[in-house]
């Protein structure tokens, strides 16, 4: 079984505040595009009243847009309802050093209202409570996520200036797998690397990637819940170290026409003694509990693309022969299909290839929790596996946008049984939002066409 020992406990935090080591303690909590947002507290105050007691921040947290700009529509937070606050309760098994911030520790929180009940639409509740549903059933979600991104040379208030364009990237041809392309930016790597790994995660590898300056470092499969907060860790950190470095990068889906950055996800289950749940004498062996939790992937994914590619950019991936999927499809080791099941025996795992680094890791992976129990549930079919070109099969598709994305969601009879219809709502209205403001942009690519020659 996995240690469950928290990276720092709070025993050491005491002594590591008392000798002077430790001064600022944050505390933060996932919102709804996955980035961290929180409190920087006085380490001796946070000791003394937070540790206990918690804290308070605005409600509207969980109700703004990208820009954070105050939006209606959400039913749990409004103006009419006087933006007041939430609780934030810390989770004493996420506390940690933060090695790249000088005298620094973190603790991530879960959010109740002043009653007690939980905030359901807040992305760590709503993959807490289909964890909970899967641990019914005796089984526990292994997970591993899988992120790229881009570095470029120039600092993130540079980039701001430019409108983020003509930006240098830190490599100016295809690294993938490059020893001498990663190390053109091994001292970035190498920084990550280590104090991510003194940060408490279990750092894999790095390798270079296919598109100009892309990078990823892979770290080592968790509980599913451990996963996702390391993961909302390390993006936050990454971009911290980068910034220390001078130099920008980003994890968003599609940086440009090139490849874009990825967040393939696997998933693997474990029963109460530990073993493989989803490895069997079936064919492919596979068990039949991996056969229906895969047909329930199936099944629901396209209802679930919400959860998995959230932005409007996130569908500028879905292109054929760009390793990002446009099939609704299973293989083995197939990377031209949506699902790819990899490994055997106790390694034995699929893949969800659909998100891109902008990915929430809190919803998508309760999305996949949730389609897996609707497989199961059902005793969903496996159908055939695609062994060719899914780009090329006449196979149902992945939503193109996210405006079809969010209407599958919203009539999702699965997804309002699994997550209720608040939690539809709420992310329905997400999209919604970046759907209104997206539309009344004018893009420079409107600019390039039309400006002279219309």
């Amino acid at each position: 079984m996995v240690d469950r020992t928290p990276p720092l406990a709070v025993e050491e935090l005491r002594a590591l505040v008392a000798s002077g080591e430790i001064d600022t303690v944050v505390l933060a909590f996932p919102d709804m595009q996955g980035r961290l947002q929180g409190k920087r507290f006085a380490a001796p105050f946070f000791l003394d009243e937070v540790l206990e007691h918690g804290t308070e921040g605005c409600n509207y947290l969980l109700a703004v847009d990208t820009d954070m700009n105050t939006v209606d529509g959400y039913e749990m937070s409004s103006w009419e309802r006087g933006y007041g606050d939430f609780a934030l309760h810390p989770d004493l098994a996420t506390l940690r050093r933060v090695p790249w911030n000088e005298g620094t520790a973190m603790v991530l929180a879960d959010l109740a209202w002043h009653d007690g009940s939980p905030v359901v639409a807040a992305p760590r509740q709503i993959l807490r409570r289909q964890l909970e549903r899967l641990a019914d059933l005796g089984f526990t979600a292994q997970v591993g996520t899988e992120l790229e991104f881009m570095v470029f040379r120039d600092t993130y208030e540079q980039a701001w200036s430019s409108g983020y364009r003509g930006l240098t990237p830190a490599n100016q041809y295809n690294i993938d797998y490059s020893v001498l392309g990663t190390g053109r930016v091994e001292p970035l790597l190498r920084r990550i690397r280590n104090e991510m790994q003194a940060a408490g995660l279990t750092v894999e590898s790095a390798k270079g990637e296919c598109n100009l300056g892309q990078h990823e470092i892979a770290f080592r499969y968790d509980e599913a819940l451990v996963t996702c907060d390391q993961h909302a860790v390390y993006k936050t950190g990454a971009k911290e170290i980068a910034s220390q470095e001078g130099v920008a990068l980003t994890f968003m889906a599609k940086f440009d026409e090139r490849e874009g950055n990825s967040c393939h996800i696997h998933l693997s289950l474990t029963d109460a003694d530990g073993r493989n749940a989803m490895a069997g004498d079936g064919p492919g062996g596979m068990s039949p509990t991996m056969r229906h939790f895969l047909a329930g992937q199936l099944a629901a994914l396209r209802e679930f693309s919400l959860l998995y590619a959230p932005n409007i950019n996130s569908y500028k991936r879905f292109r054929p022969g760009s390793f990002a999927p446009t099939a609704v499809a299973w293989g083995v080791d197939n990377r031209t299909c949506a699902l790819r099941v990899v490994g055997h025996g106790r390694s034995m795992r699929f893949e969800n290839r659909l998100p891109g680094g902008d990915v929430n890791p809190y919803l998508a992976v309760a999305g996949l929790v949730a389609a897996g129990l609707y497989g199961i549930d059902n005793r969903l079919e496996l159908p055939e596996a695609c062994s060719g070109n899914a780009y090329a099969a006449d196979l149902e598709h992945v939503p193109s946008t996210l405006r079809e994305a969010a209407e599958l969601w919203e009539t999702s009879e699965i997804a309002k049984a699994a997550f209720g219809p608040e939690v539809v709502a709420h992310y329905r209205n997400m999209a919604r939002v970046e759907l209104d403001a997206y539309d009344s942009a004018v893009t420079d690519w409107e600019l390039r066409r039309s400006f002279e020659r219309l």
